[in-house]
C-alpha cells in the first residue's frame, strides 16, 4: 500500500484532532491542509522508521506549533475574539495536546511520549496537568439530543460527573427545537440520526439560528462527517465513546465558547 493511501486512512481522525485543538472546523482543516502540503513538498518529514500515524501527527504538530496561534492569533476560521483566547489560555497548550492525543485519539502513554518527544513520565505528567485544569472548568447547562435511551443515560451520567447540569433531553428534531424555548443551554450534545428519521445536524442548525452555543455531535461513523467537505461538525465524538474521549471534547468545546456561562446555584 502506498504512503498516500495509508495517510488517507488517518485523515478523518487527524481532522477530528485538529478541529478539537484549534476550536473550529475551518481552522483545524486549514492546519491539516498545511500539513499535507508540507509532506508533499518534503516527504522526508514523515520518518520512515516510525509508526505512520505517530509520524503524521508529529508533522501536524510541527506545522501547528510554527503558526502564530501560540501567540494568540489564528489562521482564517480560528479564534474569533479575546474572550475565546482567554478561554484557551485557561489550560496550558502542551498538556492540552497530550490530553487530546490520549483521550480523543486513543494514543497510549508510549505513543503520546513518542509524538511529543518526551519521556513517558513527562507525558503522564502533562495528561495529569490537563485533567487538573479541566476539573476547574466552569460548569454549564447541557441539552442532550439522543434517541437511544441507554446512550442518553450514559451521556447524562458523564455530563453530570463532570460537574455540568442537564437541562433537557430530546429524542427528535421537533423535541430538540422545542427544548430551547424554555432553556438556553451552554452546550449541546447531539446524535446525528434521530428517532423520527430526521438529522441531528438539521435540528442543530435550526437551533443555532436562534441560539449561539457550542455543539458536540455523537456518531458511530465519524469518517462520514470528517471528509473536509461542508457541512461538517467542528466537535465530534465516536460511538461507543469513553468517558475520557467525551471529557476531552466537552472541555475543548467549552474552551472556545466565549458564551459558556457559570451554572446558577
Amino acid at each position: 500500500m502506498s504512503v498516500s493511501r495509508e495517510i488517507s486512512g488517518h485523515l478523518p481522525y487527524l481532522r477530528r484532532f485538529a478541529r478539537a485543538l484549534v476550536g473550529t472546523r475551518e481552522g483545524g482543516d486549514a492546519f491539516v491542509m498545511a500539513t499535507l502540503e508540507a509532506i508533499v513538498g518534503d516527504p522526508q518529514k514523515l520518518q520512515e522508521n516510525e509508526d505512520l500515524r505517530i509520524s503524521l501527527y508529529k508533522c501536524f504538530l510541527r506545522v501547528w506549533g510554527s503558526a502564530p496561534v501560540n501567540l494568540r492569533s489564528a489562521p482564517a476560521g480560528g479564534l474569533e475574539d479575546d474572550g475565546a483566547r482567554r478561554n484557551l489560555d485557561g489550560i496550558s497548550l502542551r498538556p492540552r495536546v497530550a490530553f487530546l492525543l490520549h483521550a480523543l485519539e486513543g494514543f497510549d502513554l508510549e505513543q503520546v511520549a513518542d509524538t511529543l518527544d518526551v519521556s513517558e513520565r513527562d507525558a503522564a505528567a502533562l495528561i495529569d496537568a490537563a485533567n487538573a485544569e479541566i476539573a476547574d472548568q466552569i460548569a454549564t447547562e447541557v441539552l442532550i439530543i439522543e434517541d437511544e435511551p441507554l446512550i442518553a443515560h450514559d451521556l447524562r451520567s458523564i455530563v453530570e460527573e463532570l460537574g455540568h447540569s442537564v437541562v433537557g433531553m430530546a429524542r427528535t428534531h421537533r423535541e430538540a427545537v422545542a427544548a430551547i424555548e424554555t432553556v438556553q443551554p451552554g452546550l449541546i450534545l447531539a446524535d446525528i440520526q434521530l428517532a423520527d428519521g430526521s438529522s441531528g445536524l438539521d435540528a442543530v442548525n435550526e437551533i443555532l439560528g436562534a441560539l449561539s452555543t457550542p455543539v458536540i455531535f455523537v456518531t458511530a461513523y465519524p469518517e462520514r462527517f470528517l471528509t473536509g467537505a461542508p457541512p461538517e461538525p467542528a466537535f465530534l465524538v465516536t460511538k461507543p465513546f469513553s468517558v475520557e474521549s467525551l471529557k476531552a471534547i466537552i472541555s475543548q468545546a467549552l474552551f472556545f465558547n466565549r458564551r459558556s456561562h457559570k451554572r446558577e446555584a
